[in-house]
């Protein structure tokens, strides 16, 4: 017969399910403070190693708040929480090429759906942001670092077309993950006029409402980015 192992579980984690229970519940509602970490101690019989570590998971979750020398506060969770959550795990894969293809398709596909849903939902205060910020990221040429960070406003600005913030949570997330990828593709020779040249057509598809355009111009930026990172990235093995 097979061994089937019951492994015991730590108690901070015990603590954990009892806690997000009770704030889940109503029983600790959202700004309210938890009990104090000796009271806690003596309501699940536990000692305080336990309790602070279970209070740091929770922290972690985004449902309590820690401030030094103070009772932890409930909290609502944010996109921003569990995306912060996911980082370690994505420094592992952007370790291996395999890990970097994977996000730059999950940013090819993510980004691919803002580009339709602003060409099809755009109002005119979403397009006049959308063009100043063009107009920025065309400015900032010659300027690698302010090209950057014009960059990064124009594809900002169409996350937030759709007024939802777990998409703007998302851009966040994954301009910091491939942070890298911008800087190395950004190397490349003609890499920012080309650039710019891909948020032209694009801005151009939005302000048209042509939604099948303004994906495949949102594509084959993206697609040129990765070609040229993996380009910087073969010169730099090879040398």
């Amino acid at each position: 017969m097979d061994r089937d192992t019951i492994t015991r579980r730590r108690l901070s984690d015990e603590v954990v399910d009892r806690l997000e229970g009770l704030i889940h519940s109503g029983e600790f509602g959202l700004g309210e403070k938890l009990p104090s970490e000796r009271d806690l101690m003596e309501r699940f019989g536990v000692g305080r190693p336990s309790v602070r570590e279970a209070l740091f998971s929770l922290q972690k979750m985004g449902l309590v708040a820690i401030t030094s020398g103070e009772r932890a506060r409930v909290t609502k969770p944010t996109p921003e929480t569990v995306l912060n959550g996911l980082t370690g795990t994505v420094r592992h894969m952007l370790a291996d090429a395999q890990g970097v293809r994977q996000l730059q398709e999950a940013r090819l596909f993510f980004e691919a759906g803002l580009a339709r849903h602003a060409a099809l939902h755009a109002a005119d205060e979403d397009i006049a942001r959308l063009q100043q910020a063009l107009g920025e990221n065309r400015r900032a040429l010659g300027d690698l670092e302010a090209f950057e960070r014009t960059d990064v406003t124009f594809h900002y600005v169409l996350a937030e077309i759709p007024r939802n913030p777990v998409f703007v949570a998302i851009h966040e997330a994954v301009v910091g993950w491939l942070t890298e990828q911008r800087h190395t593709s950004l190397r490349n020779k003609g890499a920012a006029q080309n650039g710019y040249d891909w948020h032209a057509r694009i801005f151009r598809a939005v302000a048209d409402h042509d939604v099948d355009e303004a994906e495949r111009a949102m594509r084959g930026h993206l697609g040129e980015v990765s070609q040229y990172y993996w380009r910087a990235k073969g010169s730099v093995e090879e040398s």
